[in-house]
């Protein structure tokens, strides 16, 4: 049986994280991108991190860092993953010893399987909407019949993810995994934990709608 895994962003608050992990999430993002209304700093991060239990994924996002800024926080906080969504290439992105997942903006499938090639050291790619000058976090879901079935590289899903979607995201997509942010707030940077728990149940959902057609066919 196929499960969808799940990371919950733009956590601010320890509490917030506890929620995602009691809901079963999977991992947990924190956003050190100054602009966003979820950024935390390197203190609130680790006291974040520190509510994190093992085995859920603590996830550093990061825009156009400087190798400086990624390894200021990778040297004060327990960070198992880093995200990046800017302009970064490859071998900035590979260089931190630490595995690395690359955001993509989707505009069109040509675009999500060149970038993808240009990506190998990537655990995954997460593809998000494409909205101009803004590097994520949009709120808003794209076209997803513009992800290509040949796609090599595991997906996550981001952009717009809601529990009123996610089930439709994952039958449509069978996506890696699936990544919100804003879906699951009662105000940017605070969690609403029934919306987190709600999500939960529908990407249970999802996943057996998706498990029972694969069944099917």
């Amino acid at each position: 049986m196929v499960r969808t895994r799940v990371k919950i962003c733009g956590i601010t608050r320890p509490e917030d994280a506890v929620a995602a992990v009691e809901a079963g999430a999977d991992a947990i993002g924190l956003v050190f991108y100054a602009p966003s209304p979820r950024a935390v700093s390197v203190e609130q991060a680790r006291e974040i991190a520190l509510a994190v239990p093992a085995f859920v994924t603590v996830t550093a996002l990061f825009v156009n860092p400087s190798r400086e800024e990624v390894q200021t926080v990778l040297n004060s906080v327990r960070i198992d993953l880093l995200q990046f969504h800017g302009d970064e290439e490859d071998d900035f992105c590979s260089q931190f010893k630490h595995p690395f997942i690359k955001a993509l903006r989707v505009r069109q499938a040509s675009d999500v399987v060149a970038s993808c090639l240009r990506f190998p050291s990537a655990l995954a790619i997460l593809l998000d909407s494409y909205k101009p000058g803004v590097p994520g976090g949009t709120g808003e879901s794209f076209d997803w019949s513009l992800i290509p079935e040949e796609l090599q590289t595991p997906v996550i899903l981001a952009g717009g993810l809601a529990p009123s979607n996610v089930a439709t995201a994952i039958e449509q997509v069978s996506p890696y995994a699936v990544d919100v942010s804003g879906g699951v707030e009662a105000e940017k940077g605070i969690k609403d934990h029934d919306k987190i728990c709600a999500f939960m149940k529908e990407v249970q959902y999802g996943d057996q709608q998706r498990n029972r057609l694969n069944t099917a066919g």
